[in-house]
């Protein structure tokens, strides 16, 4: 059992354990440990998301990664995606992100990224907890062999030309009038700045962090004041970015919402359509909604299932040789071009299609009915819900009732300390029936 890393790097409240200075201090020097492999100076590549607490997290991992040699590229405020980047364009050893993607401003995480720009694997974070734990003294570098810090210019602009890149070099959004949600976090100066240059009329929103309100009523997960705001300044498109800009959800220009599943069902479509594929089908969670599936069947094309997390997502593509994959959330992968999930380059690729279909946003991205789906969460102080008896006892009867006609899937969060029941199927009376029954008993067994 891993000790303070989860589904997605490490998580957790600003100051307490795990996310304190002393922690992030230890987590820098374990890590630099584990990545270096030689007597030559090794880099690490450091982003962060907007938070308050990301400036403490950030001097303590640069002390960690110093303190055994290893020199420090600051990138400031940019998204999770531009770090994967830029760990592999400039020949880091090792890429960190401090953000707490879509939670609030109280929680910061560290996320990692190896050298080849992809999230490491279970092993090495298990190794990095090993080495954060143990007596790192002697392994300390010597006076002259201690690593320095610097601030890398240009970042921003690196990372806006790489988004640009991912369309035809006569692709122009000229025409398009975009609301773009920033969520006040890692992508408020970027995004905007790239859909300019794209030529739209951009509308940006979100864009004024305070190192408090990242995420708070705006973002991917808050997307009212989205929907208002297109439909004011009657915008052709609403994009939605959470904290770390690693995730998207769209608009349309009637203020309805788009999620990843759609997102989805448009680039496999449009890329079948133009041979891109590189299988004939995409990588998607549990959590994905069984209209997504029968959609793509009725193309001729699977739906490969991973567990959540957009890790897992991107495991599975490598492994099998799939370049779309994603969640039902906004982690759109396209491997392609990018690592991990990068909101701003899959917001292009829908805008793209928009263009070469001449049709509304509400046209191009509604390409299936999705199946009745409801997802609750239960809220528990500690304890494992899932192993008391009852409340297996009625997953079974839930599964059960549904048969064949739908799905449920029941798990604790890798973030945050909560059970999450979905259930979907044709009959949504019998969904929301079951999700409520269960949410009662592993309500009672976590009180």
């Amino acid at each position: 059992m891993r000790k303070f890393f989860g589904t997605d790097g490490i998580r957790g409240q600003a100051n307490t354990f795990p996310m304190t200075a002393e922690m992030a201090l230890k987590v820098g020097m374990a890590a630099g440990l584990a990545f270096k492999n030689g007597g030559h100076k090794h880099r690490v590549v450091i982003g962060k998301d907007t938070r308050l607490s990301g400036y403490m997290i950030e001097y303590a991992l640069v002390a960690g990664f110093t303190s055994v040699g290893m020199d420090v590229f600051l990138l400031g405020p940019m998204p999770t995606p531009s770090v994967a980047m830029l760990t592999r364009s400039l020949r880091a050893d090792l890429g960190v992100m401090i953000s707490a993607s879509h939670n609030a401003y109280q929680d910061n995480g560290i996320k990692f990224f190896g050298p080849d720009g992809f999230k490491l694997s279970d092993a090495i974070e298990s190794e990095i907890e090993r080495l954060a734990v143990s007596d790192m003294t002697a392994s300390l570098a010597g006076p002259r062999d201690l690593g320095r810090a610097k601030r890398i210019d240009g970042a921003q602009q690196r990372y806006i030309e790489f988004a640009k890149r991912t369309l035809p070099r006569e692709m122009s959004l000229e025409g398009l009038r975009v609301v773009i949600d920033c969520a006040n976090g890692a992508a408020y100066k970027v995004a905007p700045e790239a859909l300019w240059e794209l030529g739209a009329d951009v509308i940006p929103h979100g864009v004024t962090p305070d190192g408090y309100n990242i995420n708070k009523d705006c973002g991917s997960t808050s997307t009212d004041a989205l929907a208002r705001k297109v439909h004011e300044v009657r915008a052709d498109i609403g994009i939605a970015l959470d904290g770390d800009a690693d995730r998207v959800i769209i608009v349309d220009e009637n203020g309805q919402v788009i999620d990843g599943d759609q997102l989805m069902a448009v680039v496999a479509q449009s890329w079948q359509a133009h041979d891109r594929l590189s299988q004939p089908g995409i990588v998607a969670t549990v959590m994905s909604n069984l209209g997504l599936e029968r959609y793509l069947g009725g193309l001729g094309l699977s739906l490969a299932r991973t567990k959540v997390g957009d890790r897992y997502v991107v495991e599975h593509m490598r492994a099998h040789g799939y370049n779309v994959g994603g969640e039902q959330s906004g982690h759109i992968v396209l491997s392609d071009f990018a690592t991990t999930g990068d909101g701003l380059i899959a917001a292009l690729q829908v805008m793209a299609c928009v263009k070469d279909q001449g049709r509304t946003v509400s046209e191009v991205c509604r390409r299936f009915d999705p199946v009745p789906q409801v997802l609750k969460n239960v809220r528990y102080a500690g304890g494992a819900p899932l192993e008391h008896k009852s409340v297996q006892e009625a997953i079974k009867d839930g599964e059960n009732r549904l048969g064949n006609s739908g799905r449920l899937v029941i798990r604790a969060s890798g973030t945050e300390p909560l059970i999450r029941v979905m259930a979907e199927g044709d009959d949504a009376a019998l969904v929301h029936q079951v999700v409520n029954d269960i949410v009662d008993v592993v309500a009672k067994s976590a009180a």
